[in-house]
């Protein structure tokens, strides 16, 4: 990697008198080109990172791809300034956030009575985590030791009236399109389905926990028993991002070095008039 920052001897060489204003201020203008390509590395890192995470959750049931969203940052002057710049201000790329995409994934049968999916986009399960509610779209449920009703975390999920628990005596589970369980002893509860008026604002909190505010009950939903949602990751897609961050990164690293042996020609070109 590029070194950014000038030695003492170098900054005493390029103060000297050997080196002209206009010497100094392309210098200068080197420097800041590797703050800005650096800047740009940082970011690609990140979105690799991101999609990577994607690739690894491909088979997550529920699993909402994550995106990078860049924002340019604009500096009056750089860090890496010895000299007065010229007057232009410098733009930066910095990462702003992570957006998630709540578009459904494939749903998958089964076969076991316990794991739901939704016929829509806009509903959520709950979930009582240890820090409170939590959503989420996976319904790849399963019944404890304790005879619960758990996610795939092991939390809780909660019916209308709170944990939904099973006995021994429970055969034959059933759960209708309207969310109500019941097996050969009767109903035992309806599962409590939510939704949001703004899904865009949910922060995830591991791989398919949503945290949110203000969730409205929803008094009809659309259940699918013995089905679950897949991951809405596609994978050629994630691919062909990783390809395309990969030449970007190489190309800016092969930029950089090139600006690097530059600036090291002209240090080396100034020490000798100095002398």
């Amino acid at each position: 990697m590029a070194r950014f920052m000038l030695s003492k001897n170098r900054r005493r060489l390029l103060g000297s008198t050997g080196a002209t204003t206009r010497e100094q201020k392309w210098l200068t203008l080197m420097e800041n080109s590797q703050l800005i390509g650096l800047s740009r590395q940082m970011v690609l890192r990140r979105k690799m990172d991101v999609i990577a995470n994607n690739l690894a959750n491909i088979n997550t049931a529920g699993y909402k791809a994550d995106n990078l969203l860049f924002e340019e940052y604009i500096m009056p002057k750089a860090r890496m300034n010895e000299f007065r710049p010229l007057d232009k201000k410098l733009s930066y790329v910095i990462d702003d956030r992570i957006t998630h995409q709540f578009a459904p994934g494939t749903i998958r049968e089964t076969g076991n009575p316990v794991n739901m999916a939704f016929n829509d986009d806009s509903s959520w399960f709950v979930i009582q985590a240890p820090e409170g509610e939590r959503y989420t779209r996976n319904g790849e449920f399963d019944i404890n030791a304790q005879g619960e009703l758990v996610s795939t975390e092991g939390y809780p999920v909660l019916g209308q009236d709170g944990p939904i628990t099973f006995t021994t005596e429970d055969s034959n589970i059933a759960i209708s399109r309207d969310g109500v369980i019941s097996t050969e002893r009767g109903e035992i509860g309806r599962i409590r389905v939510v939704t949001f008026d703004n899904q865009d604002n949910m922060i995830k909190e591991g791989f398919s926990l949503f945290k949110h505010e203000n969730p409205q009950n929803v008094e009809t939903p659309d259940l699918m028993s013995g089905m679950v949602e897949s991951s809405n990751v596609k994978g050629v897609v994630e691919i062909s991002r990783m390809i395309e961050v990969t030449r970007a990164y190489a190309s800016l690293a092969k930029a950089q070095k090139s600006t690097n042996d530059l600036r090291e020609s002209a240090i080396e070109k100034l020490g000798k008039l100095s002398a």
